[in-house]
C-alpha cells in the first residue's frame, strides 16, 4: 500500500513530581502513516486499537483476536481462540504490555460470540494482558502460547449479577452494568502527573425504563501491584484471581448510552479524557457520541440522580466543551467515529478507526488532529 507519512517535532515540559524540576524533553516522532489498513479479518468488528509509537507497531482487536501490524500495513502476528468479547485497547506506558478488557457473559452479546456454550458458564470479567514482545507469528493460541494473562474483576462481576430497585421495580444489573469495554491509563483525576492508574468503565444497558443508569462507571486500579494476580486464562476453567477492590469508583453524568464507554482515551495533549458512545435513546438527553472528562478537577462526592435513596459517590465534571444542553447540563459532540478505535498520539493527534463489513470485517485507523470544534471535534490529516 502506499504510504504518506508524517512527521512532528515538539516540546513537551513536564513536572517532576521527585525533585519538583522542570524538564524540557525533545521527542522526535516516529513516521506515521496516515492509515493503516487491517486487511479482512472474519465475521467480528474491530473493537479498539493501540500504538506502540516507539517501536512503530498498531495493535487492533477484533472481538475474539488481537492483531499485530507495524506502520507499512505489514502482519506481524495474532492473537487467537478467545471465546468472549475483547473489546478496547490500551498500552501500559510503564511496561509497554496492551491491555485489554475481557467479557464472558450468558447476555445477548455473549450468545452471539459463543453460541449456547455461553450460558453454560458463569460470568466473568477481565482485563487481559498482552506481552506484545511475544507476539511474533499468526494464528498464536491466547491460551497456549503465553502471550496472554488475565486478572479478573470480582466487583463488575457483583454488580453485574445485582438485582436493584428502581421507581420502586427490582431491576438486574446495577447501575446498569453490562460489563466493561473502555479503558485507558491516565493519572489520579484531579492530578498532573504521577503513577499512571488503570481506567476500566463499565459498558451499560441502553434500558429506557430505569432512571439509575445515565452515568458512565470507572473503577480505577494500581496495576503495579497486579503481579501477584496475572494468570493464564483457561477457557474451560476460568480463574477467580484479581483484586477485590478497585482504587477509586467514579460516575459522570452523561445520560445513557447504548452499550456504555466504548473506547476510553486518556490524552496527555489535552490533559483530559475521551469517551467515545453509542448514542441513548433517552429523548430527556442530547444523546451525543462523544464525551470529554475534565480531569483537572478533583471527584466530587454528590448524591447520584435517578437513584433510589441515599447513593453518594465520586463524581467526574464534563469539560466545558462541545455543544451544551441546557435541560440536562451535559457538554458534548455528535462525532460518528471513534467506538471501534480512538488513540491519542500527543500533540492533538489521533489514530481514529474506520470500521468495514465487506465482504468480511476490517479496519483503517486514520490519522486525525484534535481541533474541538463543536461540528467537527476531529479533523482527517491529508498529508
Amino acid at each position: 500500500m502506499g504510504v504518506y507519512v508524517f512527521k512532528k517535532y515538539f516540546i513537551i515540559v513536564c513536572m517532576l513530581l521527585v525533585c519538583g524540576n522542570i524538564v524540557a524533553t525533545e521527542i522526535d516522532y516516529e513516521k506515521f502513516p496516515l492509515s493503516v489498513y487491517t486487511g479482512l479479518q472474519g465475521k467480528h468488528h474491530v473493537q479498539g486499537i493501540a500504538v506502540d509509537k516507539e517501536r512503530g507497531y498498531i495493535y487492533f482487536s477484533f472481538t475474539t483476536k488481537l492483531i499485530k501490524m507495524d506502520f507499512k500495513g505489514n502482519l506481524i502476528g495474532s492473537v487467537e481462540g478467545l471465546t468472549g468479547h475483547l473489546g478496547c485497547l490500551t498500552m501500559n506506558p510503564e511496561d509497554g504490555r496492551i491491555y485489554g478488557s475481557l467479557e464472558y457473559k450468558n447476555d445477548v452479546i455473549g450468545k452471539g460470540i459463543a453460541g449456547e456454550n455461553a450460558a453454560k458458564r458463569e460470568n466473568a470479567f477481565y482485563v487481559a494482558v498482552f506481552d506484545p514482545n511475544k507476539i511474533t507469528r499468526p494464528n498464536m493460541s491466547a491460551e497456549k502460547d503465553g502471550i496472554m494473562n488475565s486478572v479478573y474483576l470480582k466487583e463488575v462481576v457483583d454488580d453485574f449479577e445485582a438485582v436493584v430497585v428502581n421507581k420502586g421495580k427490582e431491576f438486574e444489573h446495577r447501575y446498569g452494568c453490562s460489563g466493561i469495554d473502555g479503558m485507558t491509563f491516565a493519572p489520579k483525576v484531579g492530578k498532573k502527573g504521577g503513577k499512571m492508574l488503570l481506567y476500566v468503565s463499565y459498558g451499560i444497558y441502553g434500558d429506557l425504563k430505569r432512571s439509575d443508569n445515565d452515568y458512565q462507571v470507572l473503577r480505577a486500579y494500581d496495576t503495579s501491584k497486579w503481579g501477584k494476580y496475572e494468570k493464564p486464562l483457561s477457557q474451560e476453567n476460568m480463574h477467580k484471581l484479581g483484586p477485590t477492590k478497585c482504587k477509586d469508583l467514579y460516575f459522570v453524568y452523561t445520560g445513557n448510552s447504548d452499550w456504555g464507554i466504548q473506547n476510553l482515551a486518556y490524552d496527555p495533549a489535552t490533559g483530559n479524557t475521551f469517551a467515545a458512545v453509542y448514542k441513548g435513546k433517552k429523548r430527556e438527553f442530547p444523546n451525543y457520541s462523544l464525551f470529554m472528562f475534565d480531569w483537572s478537577k478533583k471527584a466530587k462526592k454528590m448524591q447520584l440522580k435517578g437513584h433510589e435513596g441515599k447513593v453518594v459517590q465520586k463524581t467526574i465534571a464534563l469539560a466545558s466543551k462541545g455543544l451544551y444542553d441546557e435541560k440536562s447540563g451535559v457538554y458534548g459532540w455528535y462525532f460518528n467515529l471513534g467506538t471501534t478505535g480512538l488513540c491519542p498520539l500527543g500533540d492533538g493527534y489521533f489514530y481514529i478507526s474506520h470500521p468495514s463489513s465487506k465482504p468480511r470485517q476490517s479496519c483503517t485507523a486514520k490519522l486525525y488532529k484534535w481541533t474541538g470544534a463543536k461540528d467537527a471535534p476531529f479533523q482527517p490529516v491529508t498529508e
